[in-house]
């Protein structure tokens, strides 16, 4: 059964919020663009004959005065929570389909407003009062249809029930949101909504699939989605004020305690524990300081109250503190971070122990590896404290052609130890510009130790990185030694002589 729906629509929403964001009149020409695309205008654009789908230098060319500003998604979302928020004061069941597109369940706003126009008229009123003047509402059976009778030129459109499919009827097929199967049945002659409805039922899912057979129901009015209404996140924000302000470490840390632990019980209370956390910092002269700190299990009190620590430390705000406020950036089931019948075993003590250490001697006391991409072992390694995960600049999948194949080397020496390595008659190896050793390796050298002899060697191969820049331009030769000793070394060699990358054990 497709139930009755109200969808309120607010024109032009990602234009507005854009607009908003930089500054910029809303009444002018505006474009939004995306991979070089025109993604959505305004409506003084589309009047200059700006469309969607154009490349940016086709748009300018037809508006000289365009505005052109990128598409960010994250500005529409933050934009229209104020919208909700004051749509939500006086209709809670709303369901959001995307910024400045809401869908509400329109039996019981019905019942409460007197009729379901009453109940549109009041969604708008909503709207125009949280700055959204000109948001149009359409009611009908199933969002979708609501939602064409929503973009018709009328304030508020009803569609009466069960005249779904004769209202959808002369609209074309691309409304459905489904490219390809819109192109294919234009190709076959299927243009609009009632001529697809018109086909059997049975047929167009035996010749296109689920798909097909969806977006028929939905032609014939029957759009089998339900409304689910948005739950309004509850506030787990946890704020210590200072009055007077404080400018000692110690006081805001001792300060803080029972803020800490009453923002975790209150994640426990809902079976939730905090694996990533905010911090923001208030100064009394206006300044801020925000930071989010990762953890590998779940945070404590103790926790909390370390990390808050640290970043006043790196803040240097240089004025007293007036406010903490404590974010859980996200969190996870309490059930997952149980510990087991024994205890947390090994790993336990050992995160323990590590955190002990960092709350004695600093954040960046205790690092832990992270693999990245790069030609050198030394660039596919980024440290990170321990508990946080820095992202790498660079990717570890890219295929990095020059990069060494095969087994890592289990140490490497980020120092570029200096080393000697020579021929069989005592002369330095050298290798050219045209990548052709002198001789070969005979004997290796290491600083502060005899010379060993070398049992085998592969190389050189040539490695050469941005050419085009003189300023971070490299080029080098690698080679892989075996001594008599026992030991292998990744080498290097390069204007400067010969320097040991990294070691096999």
């Amino acid at each position: 059964m497709t139930e009755r729906c109200i969808v309120v629509w607010c024109p032009d929403w990602p234009v507005r919020a854009a607009a908003a964001e930089a500054d910029v009149d809303p009444a002018a020409p505006l474009a939004l663009v995306e991979h070089g695309l025109v993604h959505a205008c305004s409506a003084a654009a589309r009047a200059a004959g700006v469309q969607r789908g154009l490349k940016v230098r086709e748009a300018q060319s037809r508006c000289a005065s365009l505005v052109v500003l990128p598409l960010v998604p994250a500005v529409d979302a933050r934009r229209f929570e104020p919208v909700l928020a004051a749509l939500e004061t006086g209709i809670p069941t709303v369901q959001v389909v995307r910024p400045g597109l809401v869908v509400i369940r329109a039996a019981g706003p019905a019942r409460f407003f007197g009729g379901e126009e009453a109940a549109a008229g009041e969604a708008l009123n909503l709207l125009a009062e949280a700055g959204v003047p000109d948001a149009r509402a359409g009611i009908a059976d199933g969002p979708f249809t609501a939602e064409q009778a929503a973009r018709s030129a009328h304030p508020i459109r009803i569609v009466p029930p069960d005249q779904g499919a004769a209202f959808l009827a002369p609209l074309p097929v691309s409304l459905l949101g489904m490219p390809q199967l819109a192109g294919l049945l234009a190709r076959l002659g299927v243009r609009t909504l009632g001529a697809l409805a018109a086909l059997p039922e049975d047929s167009v899912r035996d010749r296109f699939g689920p798909e097909g057979a969806a977006a028929h129901r939905v032609a014939a009015g029957l759009d089998p989605r339900r409304m689910v209404a948005r739950v309004v996140p509850a506030d787990r924000d946890a704020r210590q004020a200072f009055e007077p302000p404080l400018e000692r470490i110690d006081q805001i840390a001792f300060a803080l305690k029972r803020t800490a632990e009453a923002f975790l019980a209150a994640l426990a209370a809902d079976l939730l524990v905090c694996t990533a956390l905010t911090v923001e910092l208030t100064a009394d002269d206006g300044g801020h300081h925000r930071r989010t700190w990762l953890h590998p299990r779940s945070f404590t009190p103790l926790d909390v109250i370390d990390r808050v620590r640290w970043q006043l430390e790196a803040a240097e705000l240089g004025a007293a503190v007036v406010e903490v406020t404590l974010h859980p950036e996200a969190v996870d089931e309490a059930a997952h971070h149980e510990q087991g019948l024994w205890g947390g075993g090994p790993g336990e003590r050992i995160h323990h122990a590590l955190s002990r250490v960092q709350s004695l001697l600093g954040h960046e006391a205790v690092l832990t590896p992270t693999l990245a991409g790069g030609r050198l072992s030394a660039d596919r390694t980024v440290l990170a404290p321990w508990g946080e995960q820095r992202p790498a600049l660079r990717s570890p999948d890219a295929p990095w052609p020059g990069r060494l194949p095969g087994f890592v080397p289990t140490a490497v020496l980020g120092d570029r130890p200096r080393v000697v390595v020579q021929d069989p008659a005592g002369r330095d190896v050298v290798i050219d510009d045209r990548d052709v050793i002198s001789g070969p390796p005979a004997t290796f050298v290491t600083p502060g130790r005899l010379g060993t002899r070398v049992e085998a060697w592969a190389g050189p191969w040539p490695l050469e990185e941005r050419w085009w820049d003189a300023a971070s331009a490299m080029r080098l030769h690698r080679m892989q030694v075996t001594c008599a000793d026992g030991s292998a070394w990744l080498l290097a060699h390069d204007a400067s002589g010969w320097w040991a990358e990294a070691r096999y054990d």
